[in-house]
């Protein structure tokens, strides 16, 4: 079966967003261009390694002498995206692996997310599998400053931290298992 692709070159849109309530929140990878929309399913921790790898590979590409490729060192006011999912929210595969690279023919970013089907792990010893789906969205530099941005302010905005064993906090209670926790 062939590979499905979503490939979004110079997408409109392109951030994570949430659905649901700290504690209880999915996350999703949301690209829009024109009327197309594609959602893919993430993990919080998934969400929060690519906007720190993203403005990881920013920043080393700005140590180029004279920042050949105009990297802005902070987030450009007119690309803060802070608006909501677009509604209703349709998940189009739930992520299994990415990876994330920079193309400097175009001067973008590249994320890659892929969806695999679940094998035997006798399977995976034998042959690479194919992914099944895979969502492919290059960004110009400041819109990947900005989705780093919006990234880690989304992935903050969970429920709070105990500031003795650093576990989350329910807004029902916590146990922290660190002595003088009543």
């Amino acid at each position: 079966m062939p590979t499905i692709v979503h490939e979004f070159a110079w997408p409109d849109r392109v951030v994570v967003g949430t659905v649901g309530a700290p504690g209880s929140r999915s996350f999703y990878l949301q690209v829009r261009s024109g009327a197309q929309i594609v959602s893919v399913g993430l993990e919080k921790q998934q969400s929060e390694l690519l906007a720190e790898k993203i403005d990881e590979i920013l920043d080393q590409l700005i140590a180029y002498e004279g920042n050949p490729f105009s990297i802005p060192t902070i987030t450009p006011i007119e690309l803060v995206d802070n608006d909501p999912l677009e509604q209703p929210v349709e998940e189009d595969f739930r992520t299994s692996a990415m990876s994330l690279g920079w193309d400097p023919s175009t001067v973008q970013v590249v994320i890659e997310a892929y969806r695999y089907e679940e094998t035997d792990e006798d399977a995976l010893e034998t042959e690479t599998p194919e992914p099944v789906e895979v969502l492919l969205v290059r960004m110009p530099v400041g819109t990947a400053r900005a989705f780093a941005k919006r990234t880690r302010e989304i992935v903050g905005a969970g429920r709070p931290m105990c500031p003795l064993c650093g576990n989350p906090m329910d807004t029902d209670g916590h146990f922290c298992p660190m002595p003088g926790d009543e």
